[in-house]
């Protein structure tokens, strides 16, 4: 299976490398910073108009398969960015580790845990349930988890202005996408393709901010390529290590060939299109562009192993059998 690079990932790179060399300033730059606020806030709105907590608590009868799904994401994945500390100064820097312990701590994706669980014939109804819940409980306990493990991280304080912004502009537009479903929740199923655009624009908005105000304080100077090289490898081990968990785990619980996979893509997800606006509300800064370029990062990471996994799986699967 031949990887194709995803045109999302493409325009993001190209925002980041178009921030850093020609960054908005002054006004521009705080018109931007409103616009970038206000955008978070109907992100968030929408995601709670689309995920549906009916179906999310109907599904939970395969607990055991949603409980270890997210053992992985809230569990797993924060004991693992907590131990990279070990690994300032001589591999991370300190603004680079506090983004590798914001990417652990950030909810599963939906649209490629699902779409590479159905490539690979796995349960796809598993893990469009688990992919949901993940979001939907990472919304309240992303925000937790920065204010336990984040602030222990030593130089990032956060603070009641901190909560009271995660309160404003994340927990209240996702509570009232939640109650306001029942009205809009078909017309966002209808228009999810231009929904989505919204959402990839939106995410692209708060990329070019955020580089722009590393660039603007030219934090690019304390990231050499050693440093580069240092993250990638660190994204790419902590991958490795998370993969190898959810197989040691469904072994384990002896699931079978159809759980095991979604556990495998669900439970080693790291979603970009949420883990971007909670971490741009939880710092604000000139360091905020290197607390987000291992989110970024891995998530390119995560979309090449995976889509190769997907392929080898889909190719040894049993033959499906046909309904006569």
């Amino acid at each position: 299976m031949r990887f194709r690079p995803d045109p999302f990932i493409v325009a993001l790179v190209a925002t980041a490398i178009i921030a850093s060399a020609v960054p908005a300033t002054g006004a521009p730059l705080e018109a931007l910073r409103v616009a970038s606020k206000i955008s978070i806030g109907l992100l968030f709105f929408l995601y709670g108009a689309r995920l549906s907590t009916t179906e999310a608590i109907a599904g939970l009868r395969h607990w055991r398969l949603h409980t270890s799904i997210l053992a992985m994401t809230f569990v797993l994945f924060p004991l693992l960015g907590l131990a990279a500390r070990f690994l300032v100064p001589e591999i991370l820097t300190r603004p680079l580790y506090v983004g590798v312990l914001m990417l652990c701590i950030v909810p599963s994706t939906v649209q490629s845990s699902v779409a590479f669980t159905s490539i690979a014939r796995g349960n796809i109804a598993g893990a469009v349930v688990s992919a949901s819940l993940s979001n939907l409980l990472g919304v309240f306990i992303t925000p937790l988890l920065a204010i336990v493990l984040v602030s222990s991280a030593g130089d990032v304080q956060i603070n009641a202005t901190s909560i009271l912004k995660i309160v404003v502009q994340l927990l209240l537009p996702f509570v009232v996408g939640q109650l306001m479903r029942p009205l809009i929740g078909h017309w966002c199923m209808e228009h999810d393709s231009r929904l989505r655009i919204f959402d990839r624009s939106s995410i692209l908005l708060i990329v070019y901010v955020a580089f722009s105000e590393g660039a603007n304080a030219r934090v690019w100077r304390t990231l050499d390529a050693g440093a580069l090289i240092g993250l990638i490898a660190v994204c790419v081990v902590l991958l490795a290590l998370v993969m190898a968990a959810t197989v040691l785990v469904g072994r384990m619980l002896h699931f079978d060939r159809g759980d095991r996979i979604t556990l495998l893509f669900c439970g080693s997800k790291k979603s970009l299109a949420s883990g971007l606006p909670m971490a741009t509300v939880l710092f604000a800064g000139s360091s905020i562009a290197l607390v987000i370029l291992p989110l970024m990062i891995f998530h390119q990471i995560q979309l090449v192993v995976s889509a190769w996994i997907a392929g080898r799986l889909a190719r040894s699967a049993p033959p499906r059998v046909l309904d006569s």
